[in-house]
């Protein structure tokens, strides 16, 4: 439904932490917030090399989470229009310039018999 808003043109930058790799803020592609427990997944392919979920972390509203906490976060939720950052780790530093970034989010919604979710696909400008 919102599948072209999911990547966020703005804030795409390389991890500051000492750590290789970056960050690419995403919006959820559906109507309504959802609690993390119901967000199944958010692929990320970097030039088009899926980045490991092991190597992704979740963040909104200053919470992080690891993929494999997400189905025990009944707590917190991820509301509609509401960036989070998925800080991903690479083997090589991101060079400067045009990458490829695609997302793609899996939702369990309760009415629906199918997962929901939505994806996206975007040439993003890492700054040098």
């Amino acid at each position: 439904m919102f599948d072209q808003y999911i990547v966020c043109e703005e804030g795409f930058r390389a991890l500051s932490d000492g750590r290789t790799g970056g960050v690419v803020e995403v919006r959820m592609p559906y109507y309504r917030g959802l609690t993390l427990s119901m967000v199944e997944a958010v692929d990320l392919t970097l030039d088009g090399q899926p980045v490991p979920p092991a190597r992704t972390t979740f963040t909104v509203h200053g919470n992080s989470y690891r993929f494999d906490e997400l189905p025990t976060v009944t707590d917190d939720r991820w509301e509609m229009g509401e960036r989070a950052e998925l800080a991903f780790e690479t083997d090589q530093p991101l060079a400067a310039g045009e990458h490829d970034v695609a997302v793609s989010v899996r939702l369990r919604i309760s009415y629906m018999p199918v997962p929901g979710g939505g994806r996206d696909r975007k040439r993003l400008v890492l700054a040098a």
